[in-house]
Formats: C-alpha cells, sequence, structure tokens
C-alpha cells in the first residue's frame, strides 16, 4: 500500500457524540445558548477533530508550498516566473504579507520548495521537496506526468506527518507561483463542468486582453488534456501545479492524522478540491479561512459544502488568509477551555 493509499485509508468520520459533548461544553458557559455564533462551531469541530474537549491550539504552522507553472509561456500572468524565486528568498528573509500576519498570530511559517524552476541549493529555512523544476505547459500536455503528481502528494502527507510528530496543534496552507491561479481554475472547471469564463479572473491584475487569453488558454488545456473529473489525480497531474499538490497531500495527511487544516483562498483551495475527491470525509477536517475575489472561489467553496470564516476581499495568497483565520479558531477553542461555567461564577443559568 502507498503512502497516499495509507492515509487515505486512516481517515475516519468525526464522532458525532464528541461533536455533542463539546456543544454541551460550550452550552455550560456563562452566556446566552449559542450567543457566540460561529465560534461555537469552531471549537465544536476542533475538538471532534482532535478527539478531546481540551485540545492545544499553541503550535500553529502554516506551510507556503512554492513551484512554477510551465503555462506561463503562454502571458497569462502579469508578473515573469522569476518573482517566484525571488519571493521565496522573502519569505525566508521575514519580510511578506504572509510572515507579518504569521507574526501577528503566533504561527510559524514552513516554506516549502514543491517545483521553483530555481537551483537554491542548501539554504537554511528552505524545505526542499522539489519534484520538477516548474510544470510543463498544460496548453499543450499534461503538466506533470501521474508519477510526479503522486510525489508531490505523498511530500505534503510526509509533512503532515511530521507535524503529528511534533505535536503540531493546527496547519494552515499557502502557496507561491506566478502562473497558479490559471491551474487552480482549470481545475475548478474540469471538476464541476461550469464554464471556463465563470471560473477565472485577473489573478495578479491581469488587464482584458491578458483575461480573455488566460481563458482561451484554459479552455485549450481542457480539450488537449481531457481531464476525467471523476479521477482528481488525473485532474491533478494534466493541468494542477506541483504546489497544488503539496497542499493537497498536506491536506489529506492533517486528515489521516486529525490535525484541524485551515484552507487560505482559491489556489488552497483547489488543493482541498483534489484531497476531497479522493476522500470526501477530509471535508469535516478543513476550515476555509476566506472567500477569495477570485471568481472560481465559490464554486470550490460550494462544492465542499464549506462556509468561509472572513471575507476581506483577499487575493494575496501564501496563507494570509489562514493565518488571519486560525486566530478567530484558536479564539473559539478557548471560550470552550477557559470561560467560567454557570457554577463556576455564581451566575444562574438561562430559564425555559
Amino acid at each position: 500500500m502507498t503512502l497516499l493509499h495509507d492515509a487515505l485509508a486512516k481517515i475516519r468520520p468525526l464522532d458525532p457524540a464528541l461533536l455533542d459533548q463539546a456543544q454541551a461544553k460550550l452550552d455550560n458557559k456563562t452566556k446566552p445558548l449559542g450567543s457566540l455564533g460561529r465560534l461555537e462551531e469552531f471549537a465544536r469541530r476542533f475538538a471532534a477533530i482532535t478527539g478531546t474537549l481540551e485540545p492545544q491550539t499553541d503550535r500553529k504552522v502554516i506551510y507556503t508550498f512554492a513551484a512554477d507553472h510551465g503555462v506561463v509561456a503562454e502571458g497569462i500572468s502579469a508578473f515573469p516566473k522569476e518573482v517566484t524565486p525571488q519571493m521565496v528568498f522573502n519569505f525566508l528573509r521575514g519580510g511578506a504579507g504572509i510572515n507579518v500576519l504569521a507574526r501577528h498570530e503566533g504561527a510559524d511559517v514552513r516554506v516549502v520548495d514543491m517545483g521553483v524552476d530555481y537551483d537554491f541549493g542548501l539554504l537554511a529555512g528552505l524545505i526542499d521537496r522539489k519534484i520538477a523544476r516548474g510544470t510543463a505547459n498544460f496548453a499543450k500536455g499534461p503538466a506533470m506526468t501521474r508519477q510526479q503528481a503522486l510525489a508531490a502528494l505523498e511530500a505534503g502527507i510526509t509533512l503532515a506527518n511530521d507535524c503529528k510528530e511534533e505535536g503540531i496543534a493546527m496547519a494552515g496552507t499557502g502557496e507561491m507561483g506566478i502562473g497558479n491561479t490559471t491551474a487552480a481554475s482549470a481545475i475548478i472547471a474540469a471538476i464541476s463542468g461550469l464554464p471556463v469564463k465563470q471560473v477565472t479572473s485577473r489573478g495578479t491584475g491581469i488587464n482584458d486582453a491578458a483575461l480573455a487569453n488566460k481563458i482561451r488558454v484554459i479552455e485549450q488545456a481542457l480539450q488537449v488534456n481531457r481531464p476525467d473529473p471523476s479521477d482528481p489525480l488525473d485532474v491533478l497531474t494534466k493541468v494542477g501545479g506541483l504546489e497544488i499538490a503539496g497542499i493537497a497531500g498536506l491536506i489529506i495527511g492533517c486528515a489521516a492524522n486529525r490535525i484541524p487544516v485551515v484552507v487560505d483562498g482559491f489556489i488552497s483551495t483547489s488543493g482541498a478540491l483534489i484531497a476531497a475527491a479522493m476522500n470526501p470525509l477530509i471535508r469535516d477536517y478543513l476550515f476555509a479561512a476566506h472567500e477569495s475575489v477570485e471568481i472560481g472561489h465559490r464554486a470550490m467553496l460550494d462544492l465542499l459544502a464549506a462556509e468561509p470564516i472572513l471575507d476581506l476581499r483577499l487575493r494575496l495568497g501564501e496563507g494570509t488568509g489562514a493565518a488571519l483565520a486560525m486566530g478567530l479558531i484558536e479564539a473559539g477553542v478557548k471560550i470552550m477551555k477557559e470561560m467560567a461555567t454557570f457554577e463556576q461564577a455564581g451566575v444562574a443559568e438561562q430559564q425555559g
């Protein structure tokens, strides 16, 4: 049995008894029933995922997966592919948006090279899981081989297994890769069957002509590759990205290890779609951090039956939305663990 099959087989449904016990614990706090809204939902699910009514939340990690995309050759991005390695150096120096927001939330950032077209050598702080120096141009053929897709998925699973060994309480997903909104749009179009125009927008801020070209390129890629919507590995192989595969693997591994995983925006959610298509139980282990302004993100969230925590009109990626959402999830758990009960506070309970 492969690492992927083993991880998928380990995933179990959440225990409804634990969900009920967590809600009963919340209902006994000094507040009207349900008055903390979605914070109570976060706490309830966090408890059921981790298997305890006293879960830890202090060790939080965001994995920012980086990779290049051959489809950039088709002129679908406002930025050249050289920006991908440049941003990796920025992450490692602590100067990017994700670094600032993760510091604010008390989370670590771990940068993973899944397939950047650059030789970093031995670079302190960089996790080397490079499968290839970027994907192929999927407008002309498959983005990668099936073996490369499997290797990238299993690299992500291994990172989740490491989280379990380290006692990480919560993991978040992030990414960097010029061209990756094109891959994410292709994935949601392939899986949902929606017209490419309905799930494709401006990514890094391209103009009208470039957007029309981006839509044309994705339509061509789907026609050339014919990804099978019933086979998520086929979709990933033909129109995905190596960082998206790493994200999907991390999500699968977190679900197998009962680690709550906070999914960032459009690109990260395309990885979650691949993961959940391999095992639908994975949806219960996900927290959707936010709804992106990328128009295809709503279709992804609907397929996952996921309600986003935030709507801040974000479109940066990197894990920025996940970092912000982690603070709210942790707040919900702390309410469940630290807020006084009616008996402890000597407060009369709600009547009737």
